[in-house]
């Protein structure tokens, strides 16, 4: 028999959900039977696989050794990946890091050991805030993402509370995110709101813009501002009022000013790639947190705004 004392990061989740994080190879077939023969129980008493867990609550298991034994042995790939992190902004809750073109967020079959998470978990446990062995069933996750050949702001959780909270705010949009881009040529109007539809192609993974809606169709409103043009490029800022797959850079090209350096959705292969532009030139460079619900331990948060200075594409034009 032993006991597990549910800390700050395991509470607010299901009993069953935290059971499989802390137990990877209990089969979930046992687990359940674990909790309906009363071989788990929480606080001394007879529980439910949806019972939430909060912060004192004592679970009293009779289950073989063998499942604490190997789900404590310690994974440590993320140390495989490097520590290095361009940081806009750190503190007790969370990290905001510049995610530079070329580095994916999460780990995939090619880029199976070097991912920004990596890097992030890298970092946290190296300056001792993030120990694996006490942390059984949370770990330090992003809040939202950045396709690999594209560069920005990327929110990084320290904390189970903090990540339910950016969770919440990413899908209420309360986060503003802010992009920078060049586009080939200038739009007819300095600045606008494009509100089309946008439906994906899994296989070739790729986007369309349509100007209807169709079944598995959804919404996309982008806003741009044109700052800065020569005729032949131009450098607008974008602000996102949906977030889909390849959104910019296809709403973009829908009205035929596909961003610099994007292959995929430019108006030909070339698309200016030959002016020395490895990656389509898009940069989430600036986040404000704009909070108009509660925000519990994030609240210090609310009214303020990130922004990366430094963009490898901002003084082409010329």
């Amino acid at each position: 028999m032993r006991q597990i004392t549910i800390k700050e990061n395991d509470s607010g989740q299901r009993l069953d959900k935290y059971l499989s994080k802390r137990f990877k190879t209990m089969p979930k077939s046992l687990m359940y039977k674990y909790i309906r023969t009363k071989y788990i129980k929480l606080n001394g008493k007879k529980c439910d696989k949806a019972d939430f867990l909060k912060v004192g609550d004592v679970l009293t298991l009779y289950i073989k050794d063998e499942f604490f034994k190997q789900s404590e042995k310690p994974d440590y790939e993320f140390l495989k990946a490097p520590v290095k992190l361009d940081i806009v902004y750190e503190d007790e809750n969370l990290l905001l890091v510049d995610k530079k073109p070329g580095v994916i967020v999460h780990q995939d079959k090619s880029y199976h050991f070097d991912s920004l998470i990596m890097r992030v978990q890298h970092y946290l446990y190296k300056k001792g805030e993030y120990d694996p062995k006490k942390e059984k069933s949370f770990s330090p996750a992003l809040v939202n993402r950045i396709d690999r050949n594209t560069g920005g702001i990327v929110i990084a959780a320290k904390n189970a509370e903090a990540l339910r909270i950016l969770n919440s705010k990413m899908k209420s949009r309360e986060l503003k995110k802010y992009y920078l881009c060049l586009i080939c040529g200038k739009p007819k109007f300095d600045k606008g709101i494009l509100k089309d539809y946008l439906i994906k192609n899994s296989s070739t993974n790729t986007v369309k813009v349509l100007k209807k809606p169709t079944p598995n169709s959804k919404e996309i409103i982008t806003e741009y501002k044109v700052l800065a043009s020569n005729g032949r490029i131009s450098l607008c800022e974008v602000l996102l009022h949906t977030g889909r797959t390849h959104q910019i850079r296809a709403h973009m090209a829908s009205i035929g000013h596909p961003l610099v350096g994007d292959s995929k959705y430019g108006k030909n292969k070339k698309n200016f790639v030959k002016d020395s532009f490895k990656y389509q030139a898009l940069y989430s460079y600036k986040l404000e947190f704009e909070f108009t619900s509660e925000s519990g331990i994030l609240e210090y948060l609310n009214g303020k705004e990130f922004e990366v200075k430094d963009i490898w594409f901002k003084d082409k034009i010329k």
